[in-house]
């Protein structure tokens, strides 16, 4: 058995490993190579990798629920553009989806998106675009009843153009918020990743207008230099 060098730190967060370098390689690009540099020395990418979630994206719901509180025994979550699955995953246990805890509630979890994904213990998914005009009762019904959560980390296809993307994922977010209006429970959370830019504000007066409380946070996980934050918004009013 490998024995761990003394005074290394081993639990993802602090560590001082030397960086991989990668070297730049015929008919690849210089931010391909950068890209795959960055997500090597990534710690995020390498808990996923150790821990068993499909990505990096996990911690930054695991974060967000530290903080908040949202995934609890008994909630029935819908997790928008699920794939791969690393938010579903996070859920699982939370929600008790597996009716592991004894003496808690049983939650449910229910994962759409437009591409099909691997099976996930606990949850159910479908692929379903959730903007068709009757995706809204059919997660009620697969639900068998409204929703406590719904959550999404979906991100519309890069267009190489800053503001252009901009624009594409608040509509994107838009889109969820109005679904998570016709699928939510009176009380019930919204979570959803948004790009900072300057055209989100009109999704915030939308949220206060229907939510009780609406926070934004960038999550330790969410890198540094990228410019997407996460909207938190709690107690939903119901009908207006």
């Amino acid at each position: 058995m490998a024995k761990t060098p003394r005074g290394k730190n081993t639990s993802g967060r602090g560590q001082r490993d030397l960086k991989v370098k990668v070297k730049s390689a015929r008919g690849r690009k210089l931010s391909s190579t950068r890209w795959l540099q960055r997500q090597l020395n990534d710690p995020y990418v390498r808990r996923a990798k150790a821990e068993g979630y499909r990505g990096r994206a996990a911690f930054k719901i695991m974060e967000l629920d530290d903080k908040y509180r949202f995934l609890v025994p008994g909630a029935r979550v819908v997790d928008l553009g699920a794939a791969p699955g690393g938010w579903c995953q996070v859920a699982v246990p939370r929600v008790n989806a597996l009716g592991e805890k004894s003496g808690k509630a049983v939650g449910r979890i229910l994962g759409v998106d437009l591409q099909p994904m691997e099976p996930i213990a606990g949850c159910e998914l479908h692929q379903l675009d959730f903007m068709a005009d009757d995706a809204d009762l059919r997660v009620k019904e697969w639900l068998g009843g409204p929703a406590d959560v719904v959550m999404s980390d979906m991100a519309a296809s890069s267009s190489g153009h800053k503001q252009t993307d901009h624009l594409r994922i608040i509509a994107l977010c838009e889109a969820a918020a109005y679904f998570a209006f016709d699928v939510l429970e009176e009380g019930g959370t919204f979570v959803a990743k948004v790009l900072a830019g300057g055209a989100e504000g009109g999704l915030q007066a939308l949220l206060k207008q229907r939510f009780s409380k609406v926070a934004n946070i960038k999550p330790p996980a969410s890198r540094a230099d990228s410019s997407e934050k996460f909207v938190v918004a709690t107690g939903f009013r119901g009908e207006i």
